[in-house]
């Protein structure tokens, strides 16, 4: 029995003085260390941490353009050093291609700009939205949802609240397809023209219609026929949209022939661009082959706020 005692006793004895305030920390930076200074002997690992600065990005903070307004911040990149060390570490060479990177955000961001139309994404980010202004042209909203559909490409409809109240199946339609919907005035009105008060009521009863049909709350606002004035762009503000308006102008509601738009869309497209467009029947047919040769020229089609995101594009 005095021998279990003194057994007990050396035990406790042993595990007080290691777990102490002096010796524990101690311990840890021993365990902490050990594969540091393993890799610091591995040449594969001082490898990476050598050439991790070639490949770094810095972030691109939101900003205010003299001539193209709002521009969304963009994601910068940095190399994981440990992450890309497991994924070499099998082969034993450095391999560019096995770089593994973190993204870095921005400090300001679009929401931290005051408010200001919004003409185009981050120039660097390769990507295009098409925005489709809907107050008409239901007979040929089919034909261009099932071309989007085809090519797996979403897009953002700006609906006219008066259209959505009257064709509340088509507002469905386009969102159970995926799609983004936004907010188009409530009779398409100049909004140039308006009072705030008138507005303010254009906006809240599309908005209002728009969730009742959708269940979409509205975060992007584009006035009809691009007529804003400095207040209507702070009042889609304060109820929590941003003003989009376009780089590139289809001029669709002319009735040019598909050659037509398809060239003057081809010429004009570059990373970031919002091309602007509507259900008519030169656009239902330009469509399949405009998105074909975006694609070719490495240009990603999404949404109005997955072009406005942040998150880099890795290709």
């Amino acid at each position: 029995m005095k021998k279990v005692s003194i057994l007990i006793l050396i035990g406790l004895a042993a595990w007080i003085s290691v777990n102490n305030p002096i010796v524990s920390p101690y311990v840890a930076s021993l365990k902490n260390g050990a594969l540091p200074v393993y890799k610091e002997k591995d040449t594969l690992y001082q490898s990476i941490v050598k050439n991790a600065s070639t490949y770094e990005i810095p972030p691109q903070d939101a900003k205010i353009d003299k001539v193209w307004k709002a521009i969304p911040g963009y994601n910068g990149l940095k190399v994981n050093v440990d992450a890309s060390y497991k994924k070499m570490k099998q082969n034993g060479k450095f391999d560019e291609r096995n770089l593994v990177f973190s993204q870095i955000k921005p400090k300001v961001h679009l929401k931290d700009l005051p408010p200001s139309p919004i003409y185009k994404g981050n120039p660097d980010k390769p990507m295009v939205s098409f925005i489709i202004n809907v107050a008409w042209g239901n007979e040929y909203l089919s034909e261009m949802l099932a071309t989007l559909k085809k090519h797996h490409v979403t897009a953002s409809f700006f609906l006219e609240g008066n259209w959505v109240k009257n064709n509340p199946e088509l507002a469905k339609m386009i969102v159970s397809a995926g799609h983004e919907v936004g907010n188009h005035s409530y009779s398409h009105p100049d909004m140039t023209r308006l009072t705030a008060t008138q507005a303010r009521e254009q906006m809240l009863k599309t908005n209002d219609v728009i969730e009742a049909a959708t269940g979409q709350k509205c975060q992007w606002f584009a006035p009809p026929s691009g007529g804003y004035r400095d207040e209507t762009v702070q009042i889609a503000a304060e109820l929590k949209m941003n003003t989009v308006m376009w780089t590139v102008d289809t001029i669709d509601w002319q009735k040019p022939s598909p050659e037509v738009i398809i060239k003057r869309v081809i010429s004009k497209i570059d990373k970031g661009s919002i091309v602007l467009m509507h259900p008519t029947d030169s656009t239902a047919k330009a469509l399949d082959r405009l998105i074909t040769l975006i694609e070719q020229k490495n240009l990603t089609i999404s949404t109005v706020s997955e072009l406005m995101n942040e998150e880099r594009v890795l290709k």
